[in-house]
């Protein structure tokens, strides 16, 4: 049974005594949060393992959202962080964006967003014991969490090593605009949602998070990625105006087939079972809210700030992917970084954590019709797909 969320005043007086603080920051949260609450209660038929999740990560939330600003209170030089040039990856769900992430992570010039910073941003990390830090290290030893051991076909899926980077989708579900929450619930109307609100409050959300986590002095070029920016990358690029941006291409209608899958299995392992057409058609179209932001975008404003990257030559030759890259944005790749990135290829090999099939014909999903659905991008992105 789902714990009593839907009187949101009250849990937030809940968590703020529990805590001790009071402000949240920017109210602009709370939209985000209602949409998501009626949507579990109206919608997703959570089990017991799902509501106990969805409390957790929503008291969690709200808990980061006063430790972050409680933070700020009693640091005023963060205003005077900046977050210089960074580099989002903003390709599809499904278009390697992970791998490509992974791999630029071991370049040592840039900063990446670990999974234990994101979840527990304050205090901020400090660069003398950021390899030991007591939550790295707690994170190392619960390297597959709570949703991989109770469903082990996850790590398949999706599996991010613990000094690997996370997408920024951690920082935003406590904003709570985050397609995290959709693919672990199924919460149809909160997805829809999302894909039209306003992501200008989330962005300046998600910058606060970045200062507080380099004030410690753990710098470097920030790269950062998720495909939900995709959606909304008019308003990333207004946020961040010098930001480069990096485009994984895939065949569109095999993203939808590998996000369906993941979605179908994070759901039945919180809800009761959903028709995998239905779980298709909502993915389908938020996946296609991916493709037509950057084809619009990038319509308006030009191809300048962007770096495309074909998802086969990602697999076949990541290094060389990589030189392209920087050769794209100006620089060179340092003897160091080569190094660590061959030393990764060498090891993060695909399917090491087991093989994710996504049979076309299990998920209820029409070629023809994805095609269709994705027609403008494949046109104007051809020469990737190939």
């Amino acid at each position: 049974m789902m714990p009593d969320l839907n009187d949101i005043e009250a849990l937030l007086d809940e968590v703020s005594t529990e805590t001790g603080l009071v402000d949240y920051g920017d109210p602009a949260f709370r939209d985000g949060l209602e949409v998501f609450v009626a949507a579990l209660y109206a919608e997703a038929r959570v089990n017991e393992i799902g509501a106990t999740v969805a409390d957790a990560q929503i008291r969690g939330a709200l808990k980061t959202r006063l430790f972050v600003e409680d933070w700020w209170a009693s640091h005023l030089e963060l205003e005077a962080e900046k977050i210089a040039a960074p580099l989002f990856i903003v390709g599809m769900s499904r278009s390697g964006t992970t791998a490509l992430s992974h791999l630029l992570a071991r370049d040592p010039a840039n900063r990446s967003l670990l999974g234990w910073e994101a979840a527990t941003p304050v205090p901020p990390p400090q660069r003398a014991t950021y390899a030991t830090d007591e939550r790295f290290e707690a994170a190392k030893a619960n390297e597959f969490g709570l949703l991989e051991r109770l469903n082990p076909d996850i790590s398949a899926m999706h599996h991010d090593p613990p000094d690997m980077p996370v997408e920024c989708l951690v920082l935003m579900a406590y904003q709570f605009v985050s397609l995290s929450l959709p693919l672990l619930f199924p919460v149809p109307s909160y997805a829809r949602w999302l894909c039209d609100s306003d992501h200008e409050p989330v962005y300046r959300w998600h910058e606060r998070c970045l200062k507080l986590l380099q004030s410690g002095g753990v710098r470097g070029r920030w790269q950062l990625k998720s495909p939900q920016h995709a959606i909304a990358i008019e308003a990333l690029a207004a946020h961040y105006p010098d930001a480069r941006f990096i485009v994984t291409h895939r065949d569109p209608a095999t993203c939808v087939a590998s996000t369906t899958n993941m979605a179908q299995a994070f759901g039945a392992t919180m809800a009761e079972p959903r028709p995998a057409a239905e779980i298709g058609s909502l993915w389908a179209d938020t996946l296609a809210a991916m493709a037509d932001g950057l084809v619009n975008f990038r319509r308006a404003h030009g191809d300048d700030r962007f770096i495309d990257v074909s998802y086969g030559d990602l697999t076949s030759d990541p290094l060389g992917t990589v030189h392209h890259i920087y050769d794209r944005l100006g620089e060179s790749v340092a003897a160091v970084a080569e190094g660590a990135m061959r030393a990764h290829v060498d090891t993060a090999v695909q399917h090491r954590y087991g093989i994710h099939d996504y049979a076309w014909e299990r998920l209820g999903l029409e070629r023809s019709a994805l095609d269709e659905q994705f027609g403008t991008y494949r046109s104007r992105f051809a020469e990737y797909l190939a």
